[in-house]
């Protein structure tokens, strides 16, 4: 089992930066360690992975603006995200699982989520 618990979500205008992190505890060796988001709306939505030995992946809308990375030592990940859009504006969730995938379904355990909010 995993327990994983973000922080770090806000309030911020449009160009703004916020950095999230996702504490993980139990059985924390994971093939792939993700963040995904969900607006109002809209279904869940992939945003970034980082595997067990630091590769990274992004989706289109946030690369070059957004850097997954991820401390084995601190179970942790974190997401730091730089220029941020309103349409960024999302419930943010921590995710691990067993494969490398964008795809939310393949994933066993989530985070609870933080709210980000960017304001135009």
């Amino acid at each position: 089992q995993v327990q994983l618990v973000e922080s770090g979500g806000g309030l911020v205008q449009a160009g703004g930066s916020l950095r999230l992190s996702c504490a993980a505890s139990g059985r924390t060796f994971n093939v792939a360690m993700g963040w995904f988001r969900q607006a109002p709306g809209k279904e869940r939505g992939f945003v970034s992975l980082v595997t067990w030995n630091g590769n990274t992946y992004y989706a289109d809308s946030v690369k070059g603006r957004f850097t997954i990375s991820r401390d084995n030592a601190m179970n942790t990940v974190f997401l730091q995200m730089n220029s941020l859009k309103p349409e960024d504006t999302a419930v943010y969730y921590c995710a691990a699982g067993k494969f490398l995938t964008s795809e939310p379904s393949n994933y066993e355990y989530w985070g609870q989520g933080t709210q980000v909010t960017v304001s135009s």
